[in-house]
């Protein structure tokens, strides 16, 4: 606290007699602070669970119950238990003080009030209570942020188990297809040797398309961007382009809206490019044989756009649906062709932009990928 001011607090009074009261009353609020008053244990309780002051100045004698079983009760409130209570009383012996420490009290007054030790001991008393509460908070920020480390921890150790695995296979084949060729070129004939070295180009672009996920993944995760109007048709066309060798191989069929029909949204074009190649590579991959994919825009009642690809595969059951969007997981290990980091980074890239992503599919059906982007004004 960089400050003490009397009027962040406030102070409830719970005095046996009136000239106490007003004494206490006069004097602290001279000084700025805010007060509450109780003349007997049981109102003190209720004023106490109800406006929650900072300190209770607690009398021991009280008509009712006293100020000792007053403590204990307010102590035992969960609403209450925190707030500290200061006795005042004209009984100074050790039993008592000890008595009442036990009970919960931080600190006692004696009567006759001296004003200089009651402004001192509310001072230190008030500081330490914000003290303790900004140290609650920061150990609460400190915990966030254990728990923020540990779940990147865990999805950095499940990210590079995933890319080491990916990796294992087409840098596996590549190896072995360059000793072979190494060691056998000289007796290949030449459509031989060209199917080697396109099995070797082939897993290369695999390689580097991981590579090039893997930066994108760190680049989402750091980078902030402000959303702006871009052309959708001009993305959409450049990640055609950028799936021409995928969709050859599979013999892929490809339905897209002419580009006037691609509704203008707000988003960033490069992150939104990222979007429509994992969608649309995974609809090739996991579509029908051969696949037919279409793609396609939808305007929704509140002012965002549902972009969708829609394949011809075999569909998704709920328990699949559910664990699409998990980082790093994969829905069948032995079919899957990508490397498990697509649909992560979709997610977090239009967490980033302030979308939002969801399929819908059913099993023999085939399944639609959608995003949601706002409609620029």
């Amino acid at each position: 606290m960089s400050s003490f001011n009397p009027g962040d607090f406030t102070i409830l009074v719970v005095a046996n007699t009136n000239e106490t009261q007003d004494f206490l009353l006069d004097y602290l609020r001279g000084y700025g602070y805010k007060l509450l008053h109780a003349n007997d244990g049981g109102l003190a309780l209720t004023v106490a669970a109800q406006m929650r002051p900072a300190v209770i100045l607690l009398d021991v004698i009280l008509p009712g119950i006293d100020g000792f079983e007053t403590c204990r009760r307010l102590k035992t409130n969960p609403a209450t238990e925190k707030i500290p209570v200061i006795f005042i009383t004209a009984q100074t012996n050790t039993v008592d003080k000890v008595r009442g420490f036990v009970l919960g009290a931080v600190d006692y007054i004696a009567k006759p009030i001296q004003s200089e030790e009651l402004l001192a001991r509310l001072k230190t008393h008030l500081t330490l209570q914000n003290l303790q509460r900004d140290l609650a908070g920061q150990n609460q920020q400190l915990q966030r942020e254990i728990a923020e480390r540990g779940a990147l921890i865990a999805e950095l150790d499940a990210f590079a188990h995933t890319v080491a695995h990916d990796l294992k296979n087409p840098l596996g084949v590549t190896v072995t297809q360059a000793q072979f060729l190494r060691k056998f070129h000289h007796r290949m004939t030449l459509e031989e040797f060209e199917e080697n070295l396109e099995m070797i180009l082939k897993n290369g672009r695999k390689m580097n398309n991981i590579i090039y996920e893997l930066l994108l993944l760190s680049s989402v995760r750091l980078e902030d961007v402000d959303p702006t109007p871009f052309d959708m048709a001009d993305v959409v066309d450049e990640a055609l382009d950028r799936l021409n060798f995928l969709i050859e191989e599979h013999e892929a069929t490809i339905i897209v809206p002419d580009g006037s029909s691609w509704p203008t949204v707000l988003g960033y074009a490069p992150w939104v490019e990222e979007v429509w190649i994992n969608y649309i590579s995974n609809a090739i991959k996991y579509g029908g044989t051969p696949p037919r994919v279409e793609m396609g825009a939808t305007a929704q009642a509140d002012g965002v756009v549902k972009f969708w690809v829609r394949d011809n595969g075999g569909g998704l059951s709920a328990q699949a649906q559910r664990r699409l969007f998990i980082p790093f997981n994969r829905l069948n290990q032995v079919r899957a062709e990508g490397h498990g980091l697509g649909l992560s980074i979709v997610q977090r890239i239009l967490h980033k932009l302030g979308g939002q992503v969801s399929v819908e599919s059913e099993v023999g059906a085939g399944s639609v990928f959608s995003f949601y982007l706002p409609l620029a004004p």
